[in-house]
């Protein structure tokens, strides 16, 4: 790949960063990216060629991808992670050799450096870093969803929210992280609900005082206040239970 030393080093950094690289030697390093490509998706862009993602494996520079399913019948859709900066995709086309039916959204511009996938199976055979590595970021994704099941099951849908927004919250900052500025439909996706019944929680939110809401863009006013609303629903889950199914 044609590059200036400028564009390599930041290369160089970037995969020193990513989740499934970190650790491996430079000089390594070098040599992967000998055999990655740049690709820009610009806003917006929905992919939906599973093929691309088995032959081809991506690893995220900046912006944010949805990773989604839809209900053939109904079109609703379910989101399972808005990968970003660092991630990578696809895991399961990687390990099982065989497409993965899920599709790509990007929420904002994504620039992605990738490589074949046979490239990429070969590396990890020769770097026992990345599976070291691979194993605990294959753990969070599946710990993600274990909580998303139990929520969905167990849980009301203002305290789903509520963790939802805790979940993405810096912790020096104090400030709402990745989803401050996605639109009430995308936040339903997320935890298994719909755009009204999310707004609604929103709103009871703002006049609670834990949030600030803006033209597409949400911020915590107090977190204390958070922190409680998510404690206080979960003490009355089993007397909610029943208006939680009506709300879905």
């Amino acid at each position: 790949m044609e590059m200036t030393i400028k564009k390599r080093k930041q290369y160089i950094q970037a995969l020193q960063n990513n989740k499934l690289l970190k650790g491996l030697p430079e000089y390594r390093l070098q040599n992967i990216l000998n055999d990655l490509e740049e690709e820009t998706w610009t806003k917006h862009t929905c992919r939906v060629d599973r093929q691309k993602s088995l032959f081809h494996f991506y690893f995220i520079l900046s912006g944010r991808l949805k990773v989604y399913k839809v209900d053939k019948d109904t079109g609703r859709e379910f989101t399972l992670f808005i990968l970003t900066k660092n991630d990578v995709f696809d895991l399961l086309c990687l390990l099982e050799e065989e497409e993965h039916p899920v599709y790509y959204e990007t929420l904002d511009k994504v620039v992605l450096l990738c490589a074949p996938m046979n490239k990429m199976r070969q590396w990890v055979q020769e770097n026992p870093e990345i599976n070291r590595n691979m194993l605990p970021y294959l753990g969070q994704q599946l710990k993600t969803m274990e909580e998303y099941a139990s929520n969905v099951t167990l849980i009301d849908i203002s305290t789903r929210l509520a963790k939802l927004i805790l979940t993405h919250i810096n912790a020096e900052s104090k400030k709402l992280e990745l989803i401050n500025d996605l639109s009430n439909e995308e936040l339903a996706n997320l935890i298994g609900s719909t755009r009204a019944v999310v707004n609604r929680h929103l709103q009871d939110f703002k006049n609670d005082g834990i949030l600030s809401l803006g033209r597409q863009k949400v911020e915590i006013k107090n977190l204390q206040l958070l922190l409680e609303r998510a404690n206080i629903s979960s003490q009355r889950n089993h007397n909610t239970a029943g208006d939680d199914l009506t709300e879905k």
